[in-house]
């Protein structure tokens, strides 16, 4: 089965456009492009009940962000803040850049 490709990268700024979670914004900690999914800092927060171990003396309830499905995640435009789609297109020079299209700016 060929890996799909995810449209957000880590670090990139998200909102939640859909589930429980709907409205929310955060930063992509970690993006999973087999299973197309990705892990959104400060959602999706499921607890975690954990024996005490070698790296935790203490075990007890955890709090952790859980993945959730990359299509149900937009990317947010760092210069106009609304969560916009991207497109590419090549400048007179032949460069191809992101650019939002929204406000038009570009991206990386």
């Amino acid at each position: 089965m060929a890996q799909s490709k995810v449209h957000v990268k880590k670090g990139e700024t998200v909102v939640v456009i859909s589930g429980k979670d709907k409205g929310k914004k955060g930063k992509v900690l970690s993006v999973n492009p087999k299973e197309n999914r990705v892990i959104v800092e400060g959602v999706n927060i499921v607890k975690r009940h954990t024996r005490p171990n070698q790296q935790m003396q203490q075990g007890g309830i955890i709090e952790k962000e859980a993945p959730i499905h990359a299509s149900n995640v937009m990317y947010v435009c760092d210069s106009c803040k609304e969560p916009s789609r991207r497109g590419k297109k090549i400048l007179d020079n032949g460069k191809k850049v992101k650019y939002c299209k929204n406000c038009g700016a570009e991206i990386d």
